[in-house]
């Protein structure tokens, strides 16, 4: 039996939502033409994983209003990732309310735009209705990007200038202390020519469950030569029906750089998807995933070459516990007309015990001759040799297997170019595989 999918809110008050917001008119019809479409899309097909009794479409409440509070009454959880003496740029909401926004003035006179979506809507609505959902992501592309797009309640807008360079990190943390809180959040970064700017992100609960859902979309537009690094954390809270949608469009020479930490307690559906339209463009993907207890989550990595001598790289890790059950697909996919392109991949699970199960599913689809491509896979528990060489220098086998599965998701975990976001990821490691 599938689940009802009738929506949750109708094209009024959808409608009403925009207006109370002071949203502009093409905002606002925008909106309203996007849930008539979620009525009659489909949902999305992940391979290998039937989502039909998975419901994403119900909640409590759509927004929920937060009180502020200042970088000092931060929660210890969030100070915890911050260098709160040196962190000039910094956004923080608290469920679906902005709550600290910091840029530094360098920055603002050199023209880059950072603050939170909606604020992005009303003031900077010429580029927010250029990129938003027109390139990376195509809002009639399922059920799950329409319904979306009807009922984005937060993120944050990044905008860098051409030939400007942000030598520091962007930082930001999606706080969710609510259990009846709905993240709709679009991120929505632009780096223009020749720019190159490092955004790190973390989505955090401190609830232990929620009701709401979780339907967030990135979209990484990097133009002409433009690098982008993109960092983040993901430790949303059981109860969460989380779809997540991470996308880069790059071209000529562009460069992006993903590490995704994908440490979700809620069933999840992730896809992290680049298109290398440009010549010369490339993109380093690096996800690591810990599934615990008896999570459902499906990863789908992809990166598509349609420029000429395009690179990508897509390196997946997963840690499968108890009665966890992942997916992951990896995809190259080079297009006729790519030529001297390289597609390489790696998916590697771990399984903790006998009723977990992790699936790697690589794939590589080429339509051109003159290229390069690889793959590899594997599944399986932690090496018997390795386990025995460390114990035999006298380390506890609880240990020596804590140890190995550091060193295996230690690819991402080094990426990470913020101290705070990289103990964070180390500790909540620690915590789900001890």
């Amino acid at each position: 039996m599938t689940v009802e999918t009738k929506l949750a809110l109708s094209a009024s008050e959808v409608r009403s939502f925009s207006e109370l917001n002071n949203e502009p008119k093409w905002f606002t019809d925008l909106r309203a033409a996007a849930i008539e479409k979620a009525t009659d899309l489909p949902m999305p097909k992940p391979d290998k994983t039937n989502i039909e009794k998975w419901d994403f479409i119900n909640f409590p409440k759509h927004t929920v209003k937060s009180e502020s509070f200042t970088i000092e009454q931060l929660p210890e959880a969030v100070k915890d990732l911050i260098d709160i003496e040196q962190q000039e740029n910094l956004y923080i909401q608290r469920n679906n309310t902005p709550v600290v926004i910091k840029l530094s003035e360098e920055l603002k006179a050199q023209g880059v735009i950072f603050t939170d979506f909606l604020t992005a809507v009303r003031e900077h609505g010429d580029l927010v209705q250029k990129y938003f959902m027109t390139t990376a992501v195509k809002l009639d592309e399922h059920k799950l990007t329409a319904y979306h797009a009807a009922l984005v309640n937060g993120g944050v807008f990044l905008y860098v200038p051409q030939n400007v360079v942000i030598e520091k990190p962007i930082q930001v943390v999606f706080l969710n202390d609510d259990e009846e809180a709905s993240l709709f959040n679009h991120v929505l970064v632009v780096a223009d020519k020749n720019s190159s700017v490092t955004y790190v992100e973390n989505y955090l609960s401190t609830v232990d469950s929620a009701k709401g859902q979780a339907n967030l979309i990135e979209e990484v537009i990097a133009l002409d030569n433009a690098q982008v690094s993109f960092g983040a954390v993901d430790v949303l809270a059981k109860g969460y029906t989380t779809y997540v949608n991470r996308r880069g469009h790059l071209y000529r020479d562009a460069k992006i750089n993903w590490a995704l930490g994908l440490m979700n307690n809620s069933d999840t559906i992730s896809e992290n998807i680049t298109h290398l339209v440009g010549d010369g463009s490339s993109a380093d993907t690096k996800t690591v995933v810990v599934g615990t207890g008896s999570q459902k989550q499906n990863f789908t990595t992809e990166v598509r070459h349609w420029g000429k001598n395009s690179e990508g790289f897509i390196l997946t890790h997963g840690v499968m516990k108890d009665a966890a059950q992942s997916v992951f697909n990896g995809i190259g996919k080079i297009e006729h007309g790519a030529s001297k392109s390289n597609a390489q991949q790696e998916s590697r699970v771990l399984m903790l015990s006998s009723k977990a199960r992790g699936d790697a599913n690589p794939i590589l689809l080429i339509d051109e001759d003159d290229v390069i491509a690889g793959h590899a896979a594997s599944v399986g528990r932690v090496d018997p040799t390795q386990l025995y060489y460390m114990m035999s220098r006298g380390i506890s086998k609880e240990e020596a297997e804590r140890l190995i599965i550091h060193g295996f998701l230690a690819p991402v975990v080094s990426s990470l170019p913020i101290e705070g976001v990289k103990n964070q990821l180390t500790k909540v490691i620690e915590g789900k595989v001890r």
